[in-house]
């Protein structure tokens, strides 16, 4: 036989002992047992209403059992006692002293967090006042973790076989587990609702992003963003400075491109970004130039955006399709890429400025660049040239610039080439790669 206690205690010749010996379960006690075993097995799978499980319980150990008095202290997903769900299971026959069990729980102070020598407390407590029973405690633990404490009460101190003992280990190890379930599904709950919010936000934000671009006279237009989760923090939008005109004067009329960056991602940077778009579709319709624009916008979201502790990257420009002349100013963003047909080269269009929501006195310069036939420009998000792939290389500036260029020079329309840089970074980052941060490309490009 093995030295190791638990198997000596569990080996067959200990067992065989206990069975043959008259402090055993009765067969027909021992197999109402197994079927009592099975049904709360069962209930396990299904129950919703946890007072009712406690009280199951309870039944089960006052009258399987033979526990005159139980009592279930659980502990709530947060670890702390769960006071509205204490369970106690009195007797018929001592009225009194089950009234008095039952204001004693009633009026314990049981703190909001839970602390093991509080637990001490309550039962040297729970000894002292009520010296006429013999309490027995047992934790209740599911993967390590305490769920809470069971306390029973009898007159004498009962005679527990080894059976006896398994079954009430398994009633408590039944309970463990009903507990943690019950946790896990409260949780559920809560997760599903704030996904579901979450998704209702991720569809309230793609519809102010433009869901297709605007017809805007000797233009191609193409523009996509992919949020790294459901809610992103980047921008882009297409405004016309004329409201008020038709459709087809608004075509030739001028016209605001902006995209943006919102530091971060997910809800607090989707939050900022719907603020940001509402604040600069009014600052657009004054008409100002461009550095004038992301000043007065600066002024208007630096509160809103220091006490988010966020700052955003914007870049703005107005074209005339008219003249053909783009003017624009930046506030810190990637500057645009534009691909000059006549000379078969790229080069960046920037000028001065800071972040927005970081300096209050913040200024930006107002740059213009005339623009010809078959040029084209890249407006893009960092969260394109910061794509990485399995090595930790990112995709950067340079090969960005280098697959352009290579696309301008194939006289592929805005979609197209679109469509090609996306693919160049899926081919660049791996298959089912996910993106670390939100990655937006706006096309422009004259007919």
């Amino acid at each position: 036989m093995s030295n190791n206690p638990k198997k000596k205690l569990l080996s067959n010749d200990i067992i065989q002992k206990y069975l043959s010996e008259d402090y055993t379960l009765p067969f027909d006690k021992n197999g109402k047992f197994i079927e009592i075993a099975s049904s709360l097995a069962y209930y396990l799978k299904s129950f919703s209403n946890i007072k009712r499980f406690l009280d199951y319980i309870s039944l089960i150990l006052k009258h399987t059992f033979n526990q005159q008095l139980s009592l279930i202290i659980p502990l709530n997903e947060k670890g702390e006692i769960w006071k509205e769900n204490i369970n106690f299971s009195g007797e018929t026959n001592n009225l009194k002293m089950d009234c008095e069990i039952k204001s004693y729980l009633k009026n314990f102070d049981f703190s909001k967090n839970l602390k093991l020598k509080e637990i001490n407390s309550f039962e040297k407590v729970l000894n002292n006042k009520f010296k006429e029973y013999v309490i027995k405690s047992y934790k209740i633990v599911s993967r390590g973790k305490c769920r809470g404490f069971v306390y029973t009460f009898n007159h004498e101190i009962l005679y527990e076989s080894l059976i006896n003992e398994r079954n009430l280990n398994f009633i408590i190890s039944c309970l463990a587990v009903g507990l943690e379930n019950y946790s896990l599904i409260k949780t559920k709950k809560k997760h599903e609702n704030v996904d579901r919010e979450i998704s209702i936000g991720a569809e309230i934000q793609s519809q102010l992003l433009p869901d297709y671009c605007p017809v805007i006279f000797g233009v191609d237009l193409a523009a996509h963003c992919r949020p790294a989760l459901q809610l992103g923090g980047d921008y882009y939008d297409f405004m016309s400075l004329k409201t008020n005109i038709s459709e087809k004067r608004r075509e030739k009329g001028r016209w605001a491109l902006v995209i943006g960056d919102v530091m971060g991602k997910g809800i607090p940077a989707g939050l900022l970004m719907t603020m940001l778009r509402g604040m600069l579709r009014a600052e657009v319709l004054t008409g100002l130039p461009p550095d004038r624009i992301l000043h007065d916008l600066n002024q208007l979201a630096i509160y809103d955006l220091d006490q988010s502790h966020r700052f955003v990257t914007l870049f703005y420009s107005d074209y005339d399709p008219r003249t053909k002349k783009l003017r624009y100013a930046n506030a810190a963003h990637n500057p645009p890429l534009l691909w000059k047909s006549s000379d078969q080269k790229i080069v960046k269009l920037d000028s001065e400025g800071f972040v927005l929501g970081l300096q209050n006195d913040a200024e930006y310069q107002c740059g213009q660049i005339q623009l010809h036939k078959n040029d084209a420009i890249l407006y893009y998000t960092d969260g394109v040239t910061d794509t990485s792939n399995a090595l930790g290389e990112r995709f950067d500036e340079e090969r960005l610039i280098q697959s352009f260029s290579k696309l301008c020079k194939q006289s592929l329309k805005s979609k197209d080439i679109l469509n090609k840089i996306f693919k160049i970074l899926d081919e660049f980052s791996g298959k089912n790669r996910e993106l670390e941060d939100d990655a937006s490309i706006v096309v422009f490009q004259l007919n």
